[in-house]
């Protein structure tokens, strides 16, 4: 090769290096400057374009009863479908393809996915089918978002007094009512990426949180602001026990539905609030708004004979006679203006006690009589009819018990064995638990602590005292009375525990129709009493709406309260004080008020 020929080649190659050394150079300035000078500015953009901020719900409060058993949870078991609509390149072929699996209106989807926000919801909470079904088009800009729903683990148990809550997770019923501002989670957004089809990456994003002194809080988990918890006084076994034996006494007397309560007296605690029929908070929607209402704090109802126990309270208060005073009861008639009240018996002479064990009508209206209109109206109202308990339940009604200034002689003697007032049965268990109390009036109460999501007690519920509703003396007066309704010969017989201290009182009320006047063959049977056993309480309340077989407390009602409480204190190892053979009652009565 000649001379100038090499020198030629030498030039080339020369050239070709410098080239590559300038092209090496300028790329690696340029790299330089872009990861060092422009760093911030690329980290944003490349942001923008691969995150995208949804609304979080977080994870709501779980519910637990007394023993920590839980009753409401969130689980992570649902998806949501939602949309990038500025990633969506033909909104209306979209909005067609998703109304056809999720059987939604195709204009309002085409409008949604047509708007100039940065993300809307689709449809929130979708089945599992409808999620395959939307994940199976893969629509660019459509995400699939995880969420929380609630869930009760024990079906219907107790489902009228844990209430349920929307697709928001707001609650709407019951203690997820009364509670929501403690159970729902502080607001906030999750960041979560996409990919280049506004797709969601399974990694996840940090999440912001408002921790309500308006300082932003980043999480990488959503639990790090979750609702906090509620414990409850309720307690699932009792619950279960007083809801299966209402499910019976319905089933036995063809009744309408039913209530009952189990309280400590002695605190206000309850144990049970239970309801028949119930209905399923897992899928609300199925049942009508009176079933879901917790009936036993907002519905009232005229009380019956139940009510005597308070008005003999108030007699006794007053001085005006003792448990011996015995009055004349007409043979059963005893006209009252132009009205005239009969007893089940023809009853003569009876004491006072005697009108407790029998449930005298007539009886009941001398000695309202006897102590007058204010006197027996004012006892009423430091029982607390009348008025609200202040339980922590919502739409809690006070009842109604008017002025005595208001009343005829009619309306005094109907008030004294019943009628022409109106309770709830959360009134009715409380008040008959004052007399259990040594007189004392408690507020009643359904949660005892809330704890943060880490489990830790933030906040305690403590027995509340009332105010005292008679004295201790007159306490211990009524109690022997209402002891005597259970034994031999009495309206409450049907609701005897061998072996334990029982005392009650059966009521038979009958209904009023739209126009106010009394319905015939529609009556609410009802049973209220307390066991004291080896040092421990137990009031309990069965109410029993429109039974048909036969309508008398003492028949329909007493013998649900008897189940109740002997498997209660079966549960809570309270063994009966005596044996139970040697103080076995004998059945007979006739009369089952």
């Amino acid at each position: 090769m000649k001379t100038g020929e090499k020198q030629h080649i030498r030039l080339r190659v020369m050239s070709v290096a410098v080239f590559f050394v300038i092209f090496f150079v300028i790329i690696t300035s340029k790299a330089v400057y872009l990861q060092i000078f422009c760093h911030e500015e690329l980290s944003r953009r490349a942001a923008t374009q691969c995150e995208r901020t949804v609304p979080s719900v977080g994870k709501r409060g779980i519910i637990y009863d007394t023993n920590g058993r839980e009753l409401a949870v969130s689980v992570d078991d649902v998806k949501s479908v939602a949309a990038h609509p500025s990633y969506i390149t033909d909104p209306a072929a979209a909005a067609q393809a998703l109304g056809n699996v999720l059987k939604t209106d195709v204009n309002l989807l085409k409008s949604k996915l047509g708007s100039e926000k940065s993300f809307v919801w689709i449809k929130r909470q979708t089945t599992p089918a409808e999620t395959e079904a939307v994940r199976s088009l893969n629509i660019q800009g459509i995400s699939l978002i995880p969420e929380h729903s609630r869930f009760y683990p024990n079906g219907m148990l107790a489902s009228q007094v844990l209430g349920f809550t929307g697709i928001d997770g707001q609650g709407l019923g019951g203690a997820e009512s009364y509670y929501d501002s403690y159970l729902r989670n502080r607001s906030g957004n999750s960041k979560v990426l996409i990919d280049a089809l506004g797709r969601n990456f399974s990694i996840p994003a940090v999440s912001c949180a408002d921790d309500g002194d308006g300082k932003t809080i980043l999480n990488e988990k959503t639990g790090d602001y979750s609702g906090n918890n509620l414990i409850l006084t309720i307690d699932r076994t009792v619950q279960y026990i007083a809801e299966s034996a209402l499910k019976e006494a319905i089933a036995s007397f063809s009744a309408k539905s039913g209530i009952a309560a189990v309280m400590i007296p002695d605190t206000g605690a309850v144990l049970a609030l239970a309801h028949w029929p119930l209905f399923n908070p897992n899928a609300f929607s199925g049942s009508d708004e009176k079933t879901r209402r917790n009936r036993a704090v907002t519905d009232p109802f005229e009380p019956g004979s139940t009510m005597k126990i308070f008005s003999a309270a108030a007699a006794i208060e007053s001085g005006a006679c003792t448990a011996d005073t015995i009055f004349f009861c007409e043979k059963g008639a005893y006209s009252v203006g132009e009205d005239t009240v009969h007893d089940t018996h023809p009853y003569g002479w009876l004491s006072l006690e005697k009108i407790i064990k029998y449930s005298s009508n007539i009886g009941s209206i001398k000695v309202g009589k006897m102590i007058g209109h204010e006197t027996l109206y004012r006892t009423l109202r430091r029982f607390g009819f009348g008025e609200k308990t202040g339980i922590d339940c919502p739409g809690e009604t006070a009842g109604s018990l008017s002025s005595f200034r208001r009343w005829s002689e009619i309306d005094a003697g109907a008030i004294s064995f019943g009628h022409g007032l109106s309770v709830s049965a959360i009134q009715l268990i409380a008040a008959v638990s004052a007399i259990a109390n040594d007189g004392i009036l408690m507020k009643p109460y359904i949660v005892r602590a809330i704890s943060d999501y880490r489990g830790q007690i933030i906040q305690t519920f403590s027995p509340s005292k009332v105010r005292r509703a008679i004295s201790s003396e007159t306490s211990v007066t009524v109690k022997n009375m209402m002891k005597t309704v259970v034994e031999k010969g009495g309206t409450g017989e049907a609701a005897a525990l061998p072996g334990y201290s029982v005392y009650g009182k059966t009521g038979t009320a009958q209904k009023t129709d739209s126009r106010g006047e009394y319905a015939r063959g529609k009556y609410v049977a009802s049973f209220i009493g307390f066991i004291i056993a080896e040092g421990s309480g137990l009031s309990v309340v069965v109410i029993i709406d429109e039974p048909q077989k036969n309508h008398y407390g003492g028949i329909v009602a007493a013998p649900a309260f008897r189940s109740i409480a002997l498997e209660t204190l079966n549960y809570m190892n309270i063994a009966p004080q005596t044996d139970p053979e040697l103080t076995a009652s004998a059945d007979g009565s006739e009369n089952r008020d």
